[in-house]
């Protein structure tokens, strides 16, 4: 059975069991709580180990082959245009199509959100750098660097590195059958994931306020992933079928939308990459590791787009074209700075957001706290499936990917 058929009965189930649950029974909500962090821990289990051995390879193949910064030149060009393309788009439908106003009442604690982009700059060099590949799964730059430094060391005299390369090599492919084996018993670890999801889902209609932004964002979140998107990628040249590709990201795009964990979907993203779209492991490790650290296009959408229905809840008077434009800019560069954010990066783009702007709108993303999820949920999404599609793109752009039979994908 297909990876996407099996994760998308596990949602379902899920889901079903969820809207049974009593929503407002403070044991179902706990016990659901410590089910999705489990849940979450065992996607996230591999996601480390994989990335690493299999960037340290990626790297070295690709200097040797003085492809590493032609294929990273590509790789930001894709990410910068895509993140503005999305964020661009994302803001003007939320203006063309305004949702109706969200009541203000905020009785939540309001605490200082902030990037830590310091404190994060210190994790990249840890004191001692085998900290680096020890952590709780969320940053995962650190391990990223290791890999970068360790590859350049092992180009230096392959006499000395060649039995390294062999353990690293095997190492890479070692995790990666490990991370194969968990990928397939995501079905079962998603059920949790979406019946807690499904609780929170049935809440938040039960509080008629947020169907209109509920509905605009996974209207454009579906029109974006399933028809833009795919679009875009026909472009390319040589022609190729984009609904094919489509196709092939399916179980990637149910894992991130129901974990709302982009560190989550990593193992099921290289497999999907590489057996799907047919990426060669010196360009999926290289894309995918980037695209899931920096290219958080999606989450930043969300962030603005909630933003500017915070503000016209607070007024009624039209947003100005600057402040539009205010919004739009600081979406933009928040896109490439959520690296210590896997699992909330809408909303914490979302706060981060409200402190910028000031001007009494430091609190307003509270008033969107029940919404969380979603919010976390769609952005993943997106994130998701642009990092397929764009993964893709450059691979093809680069030499780097083989056509699959759609036969034999997982």
């Amino acid at each position: 059975m297909k990876i996407w058929i099996k994760l998308f009965i596990g949602a379902a189930l899920g889901a079903v069991l969820g809207f049974l649950l009593p929503y407002e029974n403070q044991s179902v909500l706990s016990a659901m709580a410590w089910l999705e962090q489990m849940a979450l821990h065992i996607g996230r289990y591999t996601a480390i180990p994989l990335l690493f051995f299999s960037l340290v390879i990626a790297v070295y193949e690709l200097r040797q082959d003085e492809e590493f910064w032609p294929l990273m030149g590509k790789t930001f060009l894709i990410m910068i245009v895509g993140a503005f393309f999305v964020i661009l788009l994302g803001v003007i439908v939320t203006l063309l199509f305004p949702p109706a106003r969200i009541p203000i009442l905020v009785e939540e604690q309001f605490e200082t959100v902030s990037l830590d982009i310091p404190r994060r700059l210190l994790d990249l060099f840890p004191a001692n750098l085998f900290n680096a590949l020890v952590n709780d799964g969320s940053f995962l730059l650190p391990a990223c660097m290791l890999a970068f430094f360790l590859a350049m060391g092992l180009g230096l005299d392959r006499n000395y590195s060649k039995p390294v390369l062999s353990v690293g090599d095997s190492l890479s492919r070692i995790f990666y059958h490990i991370a194969a084996f968990f990928s397939e018993i995501l079905a079962l670890v998603i059920i949790a994931l979406s019946a807690y999801w499904a609780i929170r889902y049935h809440a938040a209609l039960r509080a008629d306020v947020f169907r209109d932004l509920i509905l605009l964002l996974g209207i454009f979140a579906v029109a974006l992933c399933f028809g833009i998107f795919p679009l875009l990628l026909y472009i390319l040249k040589p022609k190729t079928s984009p609904w094919i590709q489509l196709y092939g990201s399916l179980g990637a795009a149910f894992a991130g939308f129901f974990s709302g964990d982009i560190n989550f979907t990593l193992p099921v993203l290289f497999r999907h990459i590489k057996e799907n779209l047919g990426v060669r492991r010196r360009a999926n490790a290289l894309t995918v590791s980037l695209f899931s650290i920096f290219g958080r296009a999606g989450s930043a959408m969300v962030a603005a787009a909630s933003f500017i229905v915070i503000i016209k809840s607070y007024s009624s008077l039209p947003i100005a074209a600057d402040d539009v434009l205010s919004i739009g800019i600081r979406a933009f560069f928040i896109s490439f700075l959520l690296a210590g954010h896997p699992g909330s990066g809408a909303f914490i783009a979302l706060a981060v957001l409200g402190m910028q702007y000031g001007r009494g709108f430091e609190a307003g993303y509270l008033i969107l706290k029940p919404l969380a999820f979603y919010l976390v949920a769609v952005g993943t999404f997106i994130d998701v499936m642009f990092c397929s599609f764009a993964s893709y793109a450059v691979g093809k752009w680069s030499g780097f990917q083989e056509d699959k039979d759609m036969r034999h994908f997982i």
